[in-house]
């Protein structure tokens, strides 16, 4: 692969997290202009990552069906047209459905970029290929956090919109003039989707990285979710919460480097993954020491320090039995977890206590790791 179609790649992966983060300074003002609860506001996420599973389904098996490129093409299209949608929108289900469809679209951006990713690499390739995306991912939530803020303060929830639709349209350009036009999958009968439905719901490795896949991004993506109302009742500007994006971004790099670190050293990608558990469960201890103030911030460096380290890890060796049909399988592995994730979501938003969920986050994650979940296959 080309470095200028890597570029693309991450940028196309980075999209879904950018657009999520992105969103999150406007659920206050979204709060503000359609007069709802802030529980119900957050509830604007749990829907984005509903829409988010569905739409990995869909692009993971379209870019087996009729190729990768198109796909891509494909999804960020209806994000467009979402967004387009959201711009207008006078009440807050309006705002619901072009979130939900936004999150449609924006799935191709990380499912469709994942399997191409594992078209060209395999192995320890692939992780150090991961590895070298989740330290620029680490920058992203800072990237929207920063961004969403000032744009929120510019033009409120209009001015959110009106970037990600600009934002998809340049990585659409980029989709059409960069990426080869690469094949769908090699089908065959293990490429049928209720077939391969079915053996990967019979697989214990997969629930177990799915569900390892759901506590890590629950734990980050928590805060994200509780933080606006949490800055919003101690009476503290938006830009010191944009700020806080920051921060954790420092600590996401410095788990993805130190990913890099064991990789390089030779250890197992289950002993990685087991340090990042130990590394939420400290964030959830010290959030629930420091309860509802500023300093909780401080908390999430672990957190998402734990993040970095081991989503590369997971994403890396989750489809190691799948690869004559990775397309269809990253759809399904991505639902499943989407699906896990969009729930768990929603009950946080309803409960707005970030250090259970942290908590519970973290006791998931050790439970897992620590009964093998996180083991790698020779390679």
């Amino acid at each position: 692969m080309s470095r200028r179609a890597l570029a693309l790649c991450i940028a196309l992966l980075m999209f879904p997290q950018l657009a999520q983060t992105l969103y999150s300074p406007a659920l206050a003002d979204l709060s503000l202009r359609f007069a709802i609860p802030a529980a119900a506001a957050s509830q604007a996420m749990s829907v984005y990552l509903a829409g988010f599973a569905a739409g990995v389904l869909l692009w993971g098996r379209a870019a087996d069906r009729i190729g990768r490129r198109p796909a891509l093409l494909g999804g960020l299209l209806l994000f467009c047209l979402a967004a387009a949608l959201g711009l207008g929108a006078r009440s807050f289900t309006v705002v619901l459905a072009a979130q939900a469809l936004a999150a449609t679209g924006a799935a191709a951006g990380s499912v469709v970029t994942q399997t191409l990713l594992r078209d060209h690499y395999q192995g320890p390739a692939l992780a150090r290929v991961f590895s070298w995306i989740g330290m620029a991912l680490a920058f992203s939530p800072a990237l929207g956090l920063a961004s969403g803020s000032l744009l929120v303060a510019a033009a409120g929830y209009a001015g959110v919109q009106g970037a990600l639709l600009l934002l998809a349209a340049l990585l659409a350009l980029g989709c059409r003039c960069w990426l080869p036009a690469a094949p769908g999958a090699r089908g065959g009968p293990a490429a049928a989707s209720w077939p391969l439905l079915r053996r990967l719901l019979a697989d214990r490795w997969i629930w177990s990285q799915a569900l390892l896949v759901t506590a890590f991004n629950v734990a980050m993506y928590g805060y994200y979710a509780l933080g606006p109302f949490l800055f919003q009742q101690l009476r503290l500007p938006a830009a010191l919460f944009a700020a806080s994006g920051a921060l954790l971004a420092i600590g996401t790099g410095v788990g993805a480097w130190a990913n890099a670190g064991f990789l390089a050293r030779g250890l197992d990608a289950g002993a990685r993954i087991r340090r990042a558990a130990w590394l939420l469960l400290a964030g959830a201890g010290l959030a629930l020491l420091l309860g509802r103030r500023p300093a909780v911030v401080l908390a999430m460096l672990p957190v998402v320090a734990g993040f970095g380290l081991a989503i590369p890890n997971l994403l890396g060796q989750a489809l190691r039995d799948y690869r004559d049909c990775l397309g269809t399988a990253g759809a399904l592995f991505g639902l499943l977890y989407y699906l896990l994730i969009g729930a768990a979501m929603a009950l946080v938003g309803a409960g707005q206590a970030l250090a259970p969920a942290l908590l519970a986050c973290a006791l998931l994650a050790l439970g897992l790791s620590g009964r093998g979940g996180g083991r790698l296959s020779a390679g």
